[in-house]
């Protein structure tokens, strides 16, 4: 993409580190709220600790509301960083650059939220351990590894490992600006960090060379995160709605289409806060919508299909969760809201290049996809349990009360403070990625003819 003017090594410097060696005004009291917001769902979790889960809206058989519900949300938010970082890069997709930083980060911010979301649910934080070790000996109390949330911490712990690896290779030659551009002790740690990187052939290709196998290497854990989310379901047993084969891809899909989506938007909040335009173009945008169409409709297919595979099999708890989804109100209501503002209203949206390039639009389409995608979590687990028993007096209705809702809250607040706070010591826009993207820009005419300066062998 040839689009915007070109821009010098000094000229990008210059512009990515504002955010860090000058503070905006705005910066410490917009932390300041989101982290009271975040105070506030401490304090929260402390009472409910005290108190217990009693004073939430959770009951029998609903045992898993807003807290899960948020849980499964955040780590399909965590999968936009393979999508755009992992999965572009070895597609060689120039017009990944600068969303790819943002989009590293926000997966791990996401999935340290998402991890604490199961942690708050036990009510007893401390029982967790259950998960990992058996120290109950007398009891005989052992962790059932055959059930999916023994290998939920694994996985993600692999995730979130490899994720913080690819972040930290890719920043080293950005420590080695942001060393040269600093004094005193911010000069230290940053020299430290850079672990003395000084741009040489050598070092560039084995900093090249880590990075494409990195990307390589995340790729079968991104697939199977996820999976894994998805039967923590389909091996329920008491849960027959959930049981269905097609819930792995269909969470998958649904994971890569909500992340891409919140970094669109991160992305435009950040070329509006810091006066980006000339590095989050609306080139970037436009063919990052363009993705979201393929996405969303494969999506879309996998939806239709898993409604579909439960009516096939005529079951009477499968018919009844499906006529409680679509039939009786309010969750029929919500059903409608979360196909709406997940599918038709971005697709039609992002159909039209106008729409695509137009970052107000493109702002209400990602944050509708969002909406739409925490419902259809709160779909699929809500419903399942009301009409879990075989005996009308198991079931059940769900009100989630003030205190979930302060903490899910909370979990946006907490994401939204730490991609702010990384960008005051971090470059959230990859400097050396945009560097290299202006070198092999570079055209020269022959003849009628205007061709890149620069060719790459695959």
């Amino acid at each position: 993409m040839q689009e915007g003017r070109p821009l010098s090594p000094t000229e990008i410097n210059r512009d990515l580190l504002r955010s860090i060696l000058d503070t905006p005004r705005w910066f410490w009291p917009v932390v300041g709220i989101l982290a009271t917001i975040v105070l506030a769902a401490a304090i929260t979790i402390g009472i409910m600790i005290n108190s217990g889960l009693g004073i939430t809206g959770l009951n029998r058989p609903v045992v898993w509301g807003f807290f899960i519900t948020n849980f499964v949300f955040w780590i399909g938010i965590s999968h936009a960083g393979v999508m755009l970082s992992a999965i572009l890069r070895l597609a060689k997709a120039e017009w990944r650059r600068p969303a790819t930083r943002a989009a590293e980060v926000l997966t791990i911010f996401s999935l340290i939220t998402a991890l604490s979301m199961p942690i708050i649910h036990t009510g007893r934080p401390w029982r967790a351990i259950y998960w990992f070790f058996p120290y109950d000996f007398a009891r005989g109390i052992w962790p059932n590894v055959r059930t999916p949330l023994v290998w939920d911490p694994s996985a993600i712990f692999t995730y979130l490992t490899s994720s913080t690896l690819f972040v930290l290779i890719a920043l080293i030659p950005d420590f080695a600006v942001l060393r040269d551009h600093t004094t005193g002790l911010t000069h230290r740690i940053y020299s430290l960090l850079a672990m003395g990187w000084e741009g040489n052939p050598r070092q560039w290709k084995m900093q090249i060379l880590s990075g494409v196998l990195l990307s390589a290497l995340i790729l079968p854990v991104f697939v199977s995160v996820h999976s894994i989310v998805s039967w923590d379901f389909g091996m329920a047993v008491a849960a027959k709605t959930w049981h269905s084969s097609i819930f792995a891809p269909y969470f998958v899909v649904g994971a890569v289409h909500s992340g891409v989506s919140a970094v669109v938007f991160v992305l435009i909040i950040l070329r509006y806060i810091y006066g980006w335009q000339a590095y989050i173009r609306h080139e970037h945008v436009d063919a990052l919508g363009r993705l979201l169409i393929v996405v969303a409709t494969g999506w879309f297919y996998f939806f239709v299909m898993e409604v579909i595979f439960g009516i096939y099999g005529r079951e009477a708890d499968e018919i009844a969760v499906r006529e409680l989804q679509f039939f009786i109100w309010p969750i029929s209501g919500w059903t409608l809201v979360f196909v709406i503002t997940t599918y038709f209203i971005p697709v039609a949206l992002w159909l039209t290049k106008a729409a695509r390039r137009n970052l107000w639009i493109m702002s209400l389409a990602c944050i509708s996809v969002n909406i739409g995608m925490w419902l259809e979590r709160y779909i699929i687990i809500v419903p399942g349990l009301m009409n879990r028993g075989v005996f009308t007096f198991t079931w059940n209705d769900y009100v989630p009360r003030f205190p979930e809702m302060i903490i899910i809250a909370a979990t946006f607040a907490f994401v939204s403070m730490l991609l702010l706070l990384f960008s005051r010591v971090f470059p959230l826009v990859p400097l050396y990625d945009i560097k290299e993207g202006e070198f092999l820009r570079t055209e020269v005419k022959i003849g009628r003819r205007v061709v890149p300066a620069t060719f790459r062998e695959d």
